[in-house]
């Protein structure tokens, strides 16, 4: 590669600063002490401050924040690399050039000239990111190894719409390759893409069991655990990310525009598109990981430390993004914007608690009335996962009140009231919507399932996580999943236990769709998709962690089809109980208090639109009824 190094003109005024006040956070002790201390102020937002590379007539400007002595801007024409200084307006970095749409650019700082480094800001790249032990090496050269990122044309400054989706409806979880390997409609060349959903054999699914949201594990691109190259094993799930806005190229091969044509694709068939965002860590990890872009560029603004420098954990993946500095708030909010813009419905959070920290969790976090004051984010769906592995991680009920929350405790207390310990109250707080939690009107995503732990099959099939294949030694993984395995563990040809689980399975299911709130549906629990017991399998890119379309479970399938239908007519997607539901016993009497810690069940009855709709659960039967004019079982 031959390097050139030019002049370039810079541009821009001191971007603003510092910490928008918001509550009484809590005070750190000097040990858990942030090394960073940014003055008061809001972040800065758009105009001449913008952030990341913008076409703008015959040149375009490109703007960073790093706390280098020195950026440089590198654009690539083939094996040429040509070197730009960039010129510098506080924390900002500033230069302009001839560079049109299309051109691949990165940057190199004097903290570590050999580094090449991610724009933050990108939004494309033109290769996906791959480990190797050399990007963590100081010294050493990495632009044979780094992704370079893609100058993009103007921006449409059209208003998104608004959002499909409102609470109360059905959200699907999918993995974009995994959900669409072994699909059978799908083109061999379009499977693993996210234009694959957008054909009509998946959307004409999506519409038949009665999905309002697609929810996106992680598109944007991520790099491969240190240990996983020598496993033989890959990332699959995308919880490892970089930059937060560049799409992965191995799924986004057609870059935004295919992410724009699948969403409008999707909302044209009536559903609406949550991506799940992981801003909590990047995929640079601990001390020993790589130098890919915001290490080399403001190692100590972007990561949360305490006192002594040592990189503070509350992801256990080795780093956590420092949302106390506002430059770190500024790169998630402008990415929402980003996505919004795109025409999203809103977004997930992975582990969102870290998202209040400094360093404690604080219900009044900046980023909460940040968000609230956004005339388009404000619009959209907000959804916590509310916790994480830090202190004081678990935040279940304390995001705001108009943010919808990932339920655990429904997730544990449902499977735990099938399998045969767990009580009838704690399972009708949860069909409820929770009030323990949320007393102020139910703001959860109940789920039986998700992404990690058991899938919905695989909890009535198997009482202990089998993820050998994760080459761990069957260490990694939830230890804990409330499951059970009706006499056999794993698969097996004895009709009595076939018959019990699937009796379990439209036993918990039909429990979900009565639920009040939110419910959500991990991709293939609809028709007994299995993970063969793995109940970690983020490093399964292979037949373990897709979806098998082939063999699945129509009649399964079928009755969850009945299920949505039951549940939008009888007005199960109204998150609050009518005022006249009535608890009693299986043997139809009125439930008192005392009758709850013995009961084996319930039935639930209210009036609606002239109807008298009644939910009946008998855990001795393995039966959930819903009747209104018409009878629905959980059993053949």
């Amino acid at each position: 590669m031959t390097t050139q190094i030019l002049p370039g003109t810079g541009r821009g005024t001191a971007p603003h600063s510092g910490v928008v006040e918001g509550g009484q956070p809590q005070t750190p002790s000097p040990a858990e002490a942030p090394l960073h201390q940014p003055a008061a102020g809001p972040p800065p937002r758009a105009g001449e401050d913008l952030l990341g590379a913008h076409v703008e007539g015959d040149a375009t400007h490109f703007a960073v924040h790093s706390t280098a002595d020195g950026v440089t801007l590198c654009l690539f024409e083939g094996n040429t690399e040509r070197q730009i200084p960039m010129q510098r307006t506080g924390t900002v970095w500033h230069a302009a050039t001839t560079a049109p749409s299309g051109t691949r650019y990165a940057y190199r700082t004097a903290n570590d000239p050999a580094k090449l480094l991610v724009d933050p800001y990108a939004i494309e790249l033109d290769r996906p990111f791959a480990y190797d032990p050399v990007l963590g090496q100081p010294g050493a050269d990495t632009s044979a190894l780094l992704p370079r990122a893609i100058v993009q044309p103007p921006a449409d400054a059209t208003e998104p719409a608004p959002p499909l989706f409102t609470p109360g409806g059905l959200i699907y979880e999918l993995n974009v390759r995994g959900f669409t390997m072994l699909h059978p409609d799908v083109p061999e060349a379009t499977r693993g893409t996210i234009a694959a959903l957008a054909h009509p054999g998946v959307i004409a699914h999506l519409q038949k069991i009665g999905v309002a949201a697609v929810e996106l594990m992680p598109i944007v691109a991520w790099i491969d655990e240190h240990h996983l190259p020598a496993l033989g094993l890959t990332n699959a799930w995308g919880y490892n990310p970089v930059v937060p806005m560049a799409l992965d190229p191995r799924l986004c091969p057609g870059g935004p525009e295919e992410l724009r044509r699948t969403i409008a694709a999707l909302r044209e068939a009536g559903i609406g598109v949550i991506l799940d965002l992981v801003l909590n860590h990047t995929g640079e990890s601990d001390l020993h990981g790589p130098t890919l872009s915001m290490r080399g560029l403001d190692d100590a603004g972007y990561y949360a430390r305490i006192a002594d420098g040592t990189l503070i954990n509350d992801t256990g993946t080795g780093n956590t993004l420092d949302f106390a500095n506002p430059v770190v708030r500024r790169l998630a909010l402008d990415t929402l914007r980003h996505f919004a813009r795109a025409g999203v419905d809103g977004f997930r959070f992975d582990l969102a608690t870290v998202l209040a920290r400094g360093p404690g969790f604080d219900p009044q976090a900046p980023i909460f009335a940040e968000i609230a004051a956004d005339p388009v984010l404000s619009t959209r769906v907000m959804i916590a996962e509310p916790w994480d592995i830090g202190p004081g991680g678990y935040q279940l009920g304390h995001f705001p009140a108009d943010w919808l929350e990932w339920n655990d405790r429904y997730r544990d207390d449902v499977r735990r009231f099938w399998r045969g310990d767990g009580s009838a109250g704690s399972l009708a707080t949860r069909l409820a919507g929770s009030a323990d939690w949320f007393p102020a009107g139910t703001r959860s995503v109940n789920f039986l399932a998700a992404h990690d732990g058991f899938t919905l099959a695989d909890t009535v099939a198997y009482e202990q996580r089998h993820n050998h294949a994760n080459g761990e030694e069957n260490r990694d993984g939830h230890g804990d999943n409330h499951g059970w395995n009706n006499g056999v563990e794993g698969p097996t040809d004895d009709p009595r236990i076939l018959a019990a689980r699937d009796a379990d399975r439209r036993a918990l299911l039909a429990t979900l769709f009565a639920s009040r709130g939110t419910i959500m549906l991990t991709a293939g629990d609809e028709f007994g998709r299995s993970q063969q017991g793995n109940n970690n399998a983020y490093a399964q890119d292979n037949a373990i962690g897709w979806v098998d379309w082939q063999h699945r479970d129509t009649a399964l399938e079928d009755f969850v089809v009945a299920l949505a239908a039951f549940r939008r007519d009888a007005g199960l997607t109204d998150p609050a109980l009518p005022a006249d539901a009535e608890w009693r016993t299986l043997d139809d009497r009125v439930m008192h208090p005392g009758d709850w810690s013995h009961a084996e069940g319930f039935a639930l009855r209210w009036r609606r639109d002239g109807e008298t709709i009644t939910l009946r659960i008998d855990r001795r039967e393995r039966r959930v009824t819903l009747s209104r004019a018409t009878l629905l079982e959980s059993t053949p």
